[in-house]
């Protein structure tokens, strides 16, 4: 630890040094002439060596700013990396969970969740809408590993669980590639439930509220079938998700496997990707922008907003339960589009303006859960405050668009200056 410490100092030490020289140099070309003069007397021949010589030690001094962030990045490499503090569990009570899409919004929340449980977690992602940084900060751990690969090929692991929940699911995604979208639903859920056959391991599938469409009961229990377009723009998502549930029970009847089906409703967070083309992803990027908040349709249609922290302990709770029916994952308060937006606007502040364009196709009017199931048979329902949540996003969006100015900026930088 002292070593490293030295070994900082001694590379502050050294950049600040190339700083200075670099901030003397800038002052001498603050006043170098633009047009080199026909004649030169001796002492602007004097000036013009001294400012050749500064810029030749502009250069050296860039070259040595290269060499010491080499070196910066190689002692970063020496010291350990630090993780979250997780639970022992002993090889009986530690499982070896495998999680499909785990690189994206929800699937990460859940990793951390799982990771800090103390059991073993596998990762498989092929990074369409999941991101690397995501999962970083457990990449290294023991109990972590991470597959670049996707579900619609076939994988051969050994787990004692699996969660399913690679796919799109924000309507831009989904229908960017609709064909993909209906192929990682199917040939991704047969792989995925051929390998919980082949290791005998209990599987949860993440489907969605979709599958109701655009209902024509309110609020929806588990029993309604749906009303679903089967060829409109969302269809390939809202049917493939109808053919995983199909699929997952004729392989726990037909194979006698332990199965269980999530149907996730309207989920908010940290780490939701900023272009999904959501509602509250929208909402806060506009409102943090400026922009107006666009709004589609009357807005008078209606969603049920959860935190990711209640979807993820809904998940985990339905896993661990005894019950293999589809079970509800949602909030049953009841918000119009119109006050979401407001509500996002007033926690940003600025100057966004609420403007209505022509709705979407197939557009779901009002969606609601009935999750009486979650309460009776896994003993769930939402606990965290709205607003808190909303925070605590609006924090995070603000955060990453700071970071993606700074990327910008700095790639603007390099192409102005590639020297």
């Amino acid at each position: 630890m002292k070593a490293n410490i030295v070994i900082l100092g001694i590379v502050s030490v050294s950049v600040f040094s190339v700083i200075l020289i670099i901030l003397k140099l800038i002052s001498i070309e603050e006043y170098t002439p633009n047009i080199r003069p026909n004649f030169v007397t001796p002492i602007a021949e004097k000036y013009m060596q001294e400012v050749e010589k500064a810029n030749n030690l502009l250069k050296e001094a860039t070259i040595r700013i290269q060499e010491l962030e080499e070196k910066l990045s190689n002692f970063e490499s020496r010291v350990p990396k630090t993780y979250p503090d997780v639970k022992f569990l002993n090889y009986v009570k530690r499982k070896r969970i495998l999680i499909t899409g785990g690189a994206g919004f929800v699937g990460s929340h859940l990793v951390d969740q799982l990771m800090l449980q103390g059991h073993e977690v596998i990762v498989v992602d092929n990074f369409f809408t999941g991101r690397k940084r995501n999962v970083e900060h457990w990449v290294g751990h023991e109990n972590f590993e991470l597959i670049h690969h996707d579900i619609v090929n076939p994988i051969f692991i050994e787990v004692d669980e699996i969660y399913h929940l690679a796919s799109p699911a924000s309507p831009p995604h989904y229908m960017h590639n609709p064909v993909k979208t209906i192929k990682t639903n199917t040939m991704g859920t047969i792989n995925v439930l051929g390998l919980a056959r082949r290791c005998n391991a209990k599987v949860l599938i993440a489907s969605t509220s979709e599958v109701y469409g655009d209902p024509e009961i309110h609020p929806q229990p588990e029993t309604y079938w749906g009303h679903v377009n089967p060829i409109g723009p969302r269809a390939c998502y809202d049917e493939g998700k109808r053919v995983a549930e199909t699929l997952t029970y004729a392989y726990a009847k037909q194979e006698k496997m332990s199965v269980r089906v999530a149907r996730i409703f309207n989920t908010f967070g940290p780490r939701m990707h900023m272009n999904d083309g959501r509602v509250v992803s929208n909402f806060i990027l506009q409102a943090l922008k400026n922009e107006d908040i666009t709004v589609y349709g009357t807005g008078t249609q209606t969603r049920s907003f959860q935190y990711v922290t209640d979807l993820v302990d809904g998940i985990i709770s339905l896993m661990n339960a005894n019950y293999t029916q589809p079970v509800n994952l949602g909030n049953p308060i009841e918000h119009t589009i119109n006050e979401f937006a407001t509500k996002i606007r007033n926690l940003v502040g600025g100057r966004s303006k609420i403007v209505h364009l022509e709705g979407a196709i197939d557009d779901p009017q009002r969606r609601k859960p009935d999750i009486t199931r979650a309460k009776k048979f896994i003993n769930w329902e939402p606990k965290y405050d709205i607003k808190m949540g909303l925070q605590k996003t609006i924090d995070y969006f603000r955060q990453e668009l700071k970071q993606d100015k700074y990327t910008h900026r700095s790639k603007n930088l390099i192409e102005a200056y590639p020297g």
